[in-house]
């Protein structure tokens, strides 16, 4: 790892750490505000349900990409950014101006990051997007699904993720697939001052289908994590490298899970008033994993990265569990079970 590769693996932590401190601040706002999207958030039954839903919008965006439907897939991407947006700055935008129940300037920056996304999807506006959209969904999942159900998720997915990438190689097409779109899907990391995704064709990257890694003779590099991770290499050196937001986001359900529902005392911290120890943990757990996962896939390499990511946050959580006293069968949610 050059000096370039490091600094990009920094932004890469910092963008991951916004997103999860970001969802630690939104739990107790969006439990107060009634956003848990289940009835029953401890009923493992939630997660299997998600999952089917991933599957279902993965044929989809498949089924789009091939039958050149790609604009209905922006323009999705671009009203679930609004959506998700309106969720956080509904609860962290001061209310000037209220019409009926609504804060207007929620929607209105809602509303901005749609059109932001529209005008002028540069790498920075796509990343504010992502890390925005990567708190709402990190939180509003964190509260939906309670400890057994967040584990169940997250297991389930890690596994998937692990088969559609190295086995049916699936979610490379749909990573290959979203490039192009410049939506908030994949966080950015450029690794060059005059790095510009609107100027980037992505004509130097390899096929993301060849499981055996980068074309040595062109010396260019394609790796991926979950909804898409790409690298590409111009003259010699990377320009910029894409995580999928997706990579973000699951982990933190599980911080948010145990933030939200476990029954370990909160650590006092200003502002975070809903983080605990083994919510701590999770975090800590899911940078090892990101930092395992980046040095892998700077080496050239397609990787899935829920394995690596969810794995740390779960382990973490669990280790953070027993150092906070609360028993095993209690930390997996199963003691109802039992």
């Amino acid at each position: 790892m050059n000096a370039r590769e490091a600094r990009g693996a920094a932004v890469a932590g910092v963008l991951f750490l916004l997103v999860q401190v970001g969802a630690l601040a939104m739990v107790g706002p969006f439990e107060t505000a009634g956003y848990q999207a289940v009835e029953d958030p401890s009923d493992p039954t939630n997660s299997l349900v998600y999952f089917a839903a991933i599957l279902v919008a993965t044929a989809l965006m498949l089924a789009a990409f091939k039958y050149a439907f790609e604009r209905a897939v922006r323009a999705v991407v671009l009203l679930s950014s609004a959506l998700v947006s309106w969720y956080v700055f509904s609860v962290v935008a001061p209310a000037p101006l209220i019409v009926g129940s609504v804060n207007v300037l929620a929607v209105a920056l809602s509303i901005g990051v749609a059109l932001a996304l529209l005008v002028y999807p540069e790498w920075y506006v796509i990343d504010a997007a992502g890390v925005v959209m990567g708190i709402g969904a990190g939180a509003l999942f964190g509260i939906s699904f309670g400890l057994l159900p967040a584990l169940v998720l997250l297991s389930v997915l890690a596994v998937y993720d692990a088969i559609s990438v190295y086995g049916t190689e699936h979610m490379l097409s749909l990573a290959e697939g979203v490039m192009d779109l410049h939506i908030p899907v994949i966080l950015v990391v450029p690794l060059s001052l005059s790095y510009s995704l609107l100027d980037d064709d992505f004509s130097g990257a390899n096929d993301v289908h060849d499981n055996n890694g980068p074309d040595d003779a062109a010396d260019d590099d394609a790796v991926n994590t979950d909804t898409g991770t790409a690298d590409e290499v111009s003259d010699g050196g990377r320009d910029a490298f894409f995580i999928g937001l997706g990579d973000a986001v699951m982990p933190t359900v599980m911080v948010a899970s145990a933030a939200a529902f476990s029954p370990a005392a909160s650590l006092g911290v200003r502002g975070l008033p809903a983080l605990n120890l083994p919510a701590l943990l999770a975090i800590i757990g899911t940078f090892l994993g990101l930092g395992i996962l980046l040095w892998a896939v700077l080496k050239g390499r397609a990787h899935a990265g829920l394995p690596l990511l969810n794995g740390g946050a779960i382990g973490g959580y669990l280790l953070g569990s027993v150092l906070a006293g609360i028993p095993v069968a209690r930390a997996l949610g199963v003691a109802a079970y039992l």
